[in-house]
């Protein structure tokens, strides 16, 4: 199994995932440059990371990657057993997704979205306040529990890394005291240190 990732990005929560599954993994460092070119477009048509390789099949987008790993090794226990719990596991997972990571993305991309100065700090101004919002939720969910759907899953990991991107982003959430214990938790965590050390960012 290969997995292509920029150093800090969003493959960084499969990386951790495939650290906390335990199985054979390989992690190719791909540049910005090398993702927008013919070979690594054939992977990946978007001309982003991650992308996953095992064997002839090859997958993209974080949240189906994230599951298919999961389901691969179920001994992990990163998606639970019943349906009830898979789709509280898929509701945080797509907080993640669709809520933050996308919101994450109008700041990321401040430049390319914006073309004057004043539009775009008034852009990156209203992501973050949207971005502490939807942290917040998140912040409550955790209230009394260790991980952010109850048991350790995939999108532990995901969540992990979204809080990486505001401190670097500088997007205030220090208040929020579940997830800056959780933010501790992770930080301590051997697999989490293992997939930071690898990608040179620990």
């Amino acid at each position: 199994m290969k997995l292509y990732y920029l150093p800090g990005a969003c493959p960084l929560a499969t990386h951790i995932a495939l650290e906390w599954i335990g199985a054979p993994y390989e992690a190719v460092k791909v540049s910005r440059e090398e993702i927008k070119q013919a070979p690594y477009l054939a992977k990946n048509p978007m001309g982003a990371v991650p992308t996953l390789e095992d064997g002839d099949f090859t997958l993209t987008q974080s949240a189906a990657i994230l599951e298919y790993i999961a389901e691969l090794h179920p001994e992990a226990r990163l998606m639970p057993e019943t349906p009830r719990e898979r789709a509280e596991t898929r509701r945080w997972l797509g907080l993640c997704n669709a809520d933050l990571h996308r919101t994450f993305a109008n700041i990321f991309g401040a430049q390319a979205l914006v073309d004057d100065e004043t539009g775009r700090a008034q852009l990156i101004k209203n992501s973050a306040a949207k971005l502490v919002a939807t942290f917040a939720v998140a912040d409550r969910q955790m209230e009394g529990k260790t991980w952010i759907s109850g048991e350790r899953s995939i999108a532990d990991p995901y969540l992990y890394v979204l809080m990486r991107w505001a401190k670097a982003k500088e997007v205030d959430i220090s208040h929020l005291k579940n997830l800056a214990a959780f933010f501790d938790r992770m930080e301590a965590d051997a697999g989490v240190q293992a997939a930071l050390k690898a990608q040179g960012l620990a």
